[in-house]
């Protein structure tokens, strides 16, 4: 069977080489917009690429604004900021995600409570929210309290796995009964899209991601967007170290960050944004691939959740248990293609393994099962 599997992966890649996880593509005005860059000397945080990004983002996205960041992680760090999140704070997240959706959460001396995560999205589950916070938090005075460590709860992480969209509705339904902030980290789902619209833009703000392994890609970069013009103004004021617009002088009124992308990366960015609708075609023609050559050999190939059009950023199978996941992990790297497994449970690691928790019995589940498998843009020509 894994045989079977390793020989179709490589016909989909027509390649007898190695297969990574997820290559960039590059084939459209890249080379020319960069050189465009150069060439105006503007290669820094200022730029007329820095704006038209944020302007086509904004467009694609359906927000009425996008601040562009450095990387994704500083874009989810600087809207746990603009949530309000500081130190003492708790923040609730799934514990099936990247590090960096908890790292930001401890950049602002906040600790993060985790909460399960369906089994159809992988993202995290407003039902078992609704079930830790109907166990664990109260409200007084308007603010959401932990009733076990006396903390003030003020925001809720949701994070799109794989790009497939979580069940957004509901937990913003639930937040705003909670008086909680919903952050959407939508690193992963550029292109995704719930009930009709576009990931990340359903909670107050959402952050993505155009790292070099993402659907799109600027080789670092990120993003907050936002409908809120209050927000917006703010982002881009902390990002762009707080400092107070004048002709010539330096005053800064509060702390800021140096998180603003650079001219040269966002000249990559609009060349990659333009091509973003053959990507996900291409995309979503591997992934359909991929589910009728699994189905027919038994293994489970994880598809979009109802009432989502996922980007399959990265395609996933689910085997029947960790023993055969890590067969097929080892057959598949030692014969050079790349697959993966997720990544560790956050409260499996030592740095937050005291972190308060509900029940985590999907996300274990899915831990000790799933496998990413390559899921690069394949373009013709």
């Amino acid at each position: 069977m894994f045989e079977q599997a390793i020989d179709f992966i490589r016909s989909r890649f027509d390649s007898a080489e190695s297969i990574y996880l997820h290559e960039p593509c590059f084939f459209g005005r890249e080379k020319e917009y960069l050189n465009d860059c150069i060439d105006s000397t503007f290669v820094s945080s200022v730029g007329k690429y820095v704006d038209r990004f944020e302007q086509d983002l904004a467009a694609y996205t359906g927000a009425k604004y996008a601040i562009a960041t450095v990387n994704g992680t500083a874009a989810l760090h600087a809207a746990l900021v603009l949530a309000g999140v500081t130190a003492g704070d708790e923040v609730i997240t799934q514990p099936l995600t990247f590090i960096a959706t908890v790292n930001a959460i401890k950049y602002c001396g906040a600790d993060p409570c985790f909460v399960d995560v369906d089994r159809d999205t992988m993202g995290l589950s407003p039902d078992a929210l609704r079930s830790f916070l109907e166990e664990s938090a109260v409200l007084e005075d308007g603010l959401c309290k932990n009733r076990a460590t006396g903390r003030v709860i003020r925001a809720v992480v949701a994070m799109h796995t794989f790009g497939h969209p979580a069940r957004m509705d509901e937990i913003v339904a639930i937040c705003e009964e909670y008086q909680l902030v919903v952050v959407e980290d939508a690193a992963e789902s550029l292109g995704s899209r719930y009930q009709g619209q576009h990931t990340g833009t359903f909670g107050q703000m959402g952050v993505f991601s155009f790292n070099g392994n993402k659907t799109i890609t600027c080789g670092g970069g990120g993003a907050i967007v936002t409908d809120d013009e209050v927000l917006a103004r703010r982002a881009k004021h902390i990002t762009t170290t707080a400092k107070v617009p004048h002709q010539w002088e330096y005053a800064h009124d509060c702390v800021g960050f140096n998180y603003r992308m650079p001219n040269l990366n966002a000249a990559l960015a609009c060349a990659q944004l333009e091509q973003i609708e053959v990507v996900l075609e291409s995309k979503r023609a591997l992934a359909k691939e991929y589910a009728a050559f699994f189905e027919s050999i038994g293994v489970s190939f994880v598809q979009e959740p109802t009432q989502a059009h996922s980007n399959y950023w990265l395609n996933a199978l689910v085997f029947e248990d960790r023993e055969q996941r890590d067969q097929f992990l080892q057959e598949t790297n030692s014969q050079g293609v790349m697959t993966r497994p997720v990544w560790k449970l956050m409260h499996h690691l030592d740095l937050y393994a005291n972190a308060q928790r509900g029940d985590l019995s999907v996300a274990e589940w899915l831990e000790s099962r799933l496998v990413n498998i390559p899921s690069s843009v394949r373009i013709d020509g």
